[in-house]
């Protein structure tokens, strides 16, 4: 097996201003968005992972992002938070590979930088939300199965850059002020997933 440069794994949440279900999850994303484009935020806490001898476990890291009518045309904003290690910036920004290398690669015209916050990362059940002060801030709640145990319904197979199987949920509000990006979204109810990540490079 080929050796890596940086590995990290955890879970991951977001949430953008479609409406619930986000058409981009279940076409590839090739439908129109909900609305004149698509503003998301990709949260990312890191339960284990390293970079070289840097190990990375116990930090959070966000993409931010707007694309237009439809996400696969790119020509997206693309901007990163990091909260704390210039190691973990590198691989944000994508200039480390990975995934954040192959969406700026074949997606972004207009890279934004990244940002150094504080990133709160709550989890509690189908529960989950995050504060990005000044930046980003959203809470959503998996849409719970008829099945019992409390899991969420869930789609698969997907191509999504965080997984391949996906929580559904919705959000109770979403802000997004960064970037040059301003969104506010509160009981609408818009889309949201999460789910386990890993990704190398």
């Amino acid at each position: 097996m080929a050796e890596t440069d940086w590995q990290i794994s955890g879970e991951y949440m977001e949430s953008c201003n479609c409406d619930y279900l986000c058409p981009c999850i279940y076409t590839n994303p090739q439908a129109e968005v909900t609305h004149d484009h698509c503003t998301a935020a990709l949260i990312f806490r890191i339960d284990k992972g390293q970079r070289g001898a840097t190990d990375l476990a116990g930090l959070c890291f966000a993409l931010v992002l707007r694309s237009g009518k439809i996400m696969a045309d790119g020509n997206w904003v693309f901007a990163g938070v990091v909260d704390e290690r210039a190691a973990l910036s590198a691989i944000v920004s994508g200039d480390a590979g990975g995934p954040p290398g192959m969406i700026r690669s074949n997606l972004v015209s207009d890279f934004r930088g990244v940002a150094f916050k504080p990133i709160e990362f709550k989890v509690e059940g189908l529960k989950r939300s995050v504060t990005i002060p000044d930046i980003v801030s959203f809470e959503i709640e998996g849409v719970s199965s008829r099945n019992r145990g409390g899991e969420p319904f869930y789609i698969d197979n997907t191509a999504h850059p965080a997984g391949r199987r996906l929580a559904l949920a919705r959000a109770g509000q979403l802000h997004v002020h960064g970037f040059g990006l301003d969104l506010d979204m509160v009981g609408k109810g818009n889309n949201g997933h999460f789910a386990p990540f890993a990704w190398a490079a």
